[in-house]
């Protein structure tokens, strides 16, 4: 069932307008948890202290600060806030269509899906459809709850996905880390690599995947609930490795010459037999 559209406007490029609804692409169905007092389950209850005072603070006598260095705020009124807001969009406003494997996927942020308003589900069809046949992703940008959001606009199936991305200044540089340079790998420990990779190698099927730790947390709140009895617990995850870090090189190598010795092992027992019953043969002559 279709839930309640979080947005609703025009999604233009050009002299193009179709009508549109924005609706949630993704769930969270984990488990939310209460904070209770062990002794009697009742929930605790969070208090705003003042830290110089020690006593508890209405909100009629909190603001907002920004900390411009330690110990000193510039403090912001409403009305700070209402001169630096956007005005609320009613467009999407498509900037670009680029490659569907340009962007890179740091910058993908939350899944919505875009769904044709009365009247735009033509328009909306042949923008997919156009899409997909050229492999492109419109970029675009929108104003929601009074800030500015760039997104990412993908057909996928029969819809259109709208998920918002991040500002380029908030990516991290890679080249603030530690890592081990390309030419540190030779080509003999690629193709050893490739071979594992191979035997991994199989279709993204997502429903193959489970959630097994909200399962088993689901598991464990219904024997609660029953007063009693044992949860059947899923495992997580293979066990942690122990000890020394694994040298991954001589495990690849281990695994293909066994590979090799078992291969080689095969013909020889079939060898071994043949000879075994010609010789058999010749002693009953």
């Amino acid at each position: 069932m279709a839930g309640r559209a979080l947005w609703s406007g025009v999604m233009s490029f050009g002299l193009v307008n179709i009508p549109v609804k924005l609706q949630t692409a993704a769930r969270e169905d984990r488990p939310h948890f209460h904070l209770l007092h062990a002794k009697d389950e009742s929930p605790i209850r969070y208090e705003r202290i003042c830290e110089r005072e020690r006593k508890p603070v209405p909100w009629s006598e909190i603001v907002k600060g920004y900390e411009v260095k330690k110990g000193e705020h510039a403090v912001l009124t409403p009305e700070d806030f209402k001169q630096a807001a956007l005005n609320r969009s009613e467009t999407i406003d498509i900037l670009a269509f680029v490659g569907g494997g340009e962007i890179d996927p740091r910058y993908f942020e939350t899944p919505y899906y875009l769904v044709p308003g009365k009247g735009g589900e033509r328009a909306y069809a042949l923008l997919r459809e156009t899409m997909r046949k050229v492999g492109k992703v419109a970029v675009a940008q929108v104003v929601l709850r009074q800030a500015q959001h760039l997104a990412a606009v993908t057909p996928v199936g029969e819809a259109l996905v709208f998920t918002t991305l991040r500002f380029a200044h908030e990516i991290v540089d890679p080249g603030e880390l530690d890592l081990p340079a390309a030419r540190s790998v030779n080509q003999h420990e690629m193709d050893l690599a490739g071979k594992l990779v191979d035997g991994f190698a199989g279709d993204w099927r997502p429903e193959r995947y489970h959630d097994r730790y909200t399962q088993n947390l689901l598991a464990i709140i219904k024997t609660r609930t029953k007063k009693g009895g044992m949860p059947r617990l899923g495992q997580l995850a293979p066990a942690a490795p122990t000890g020394e870090v694994t040298d991954l090189m001589e495990r690849l190598r281990a695994s293909l010459a066994d590979g090799r010795r078992g291969a080689r092992a095969a013909p020889a027992r079939r060898r071994g037999r043949a000879p075994s019953a010609r010789r058999r043969h010749r002693g009953a002559a």
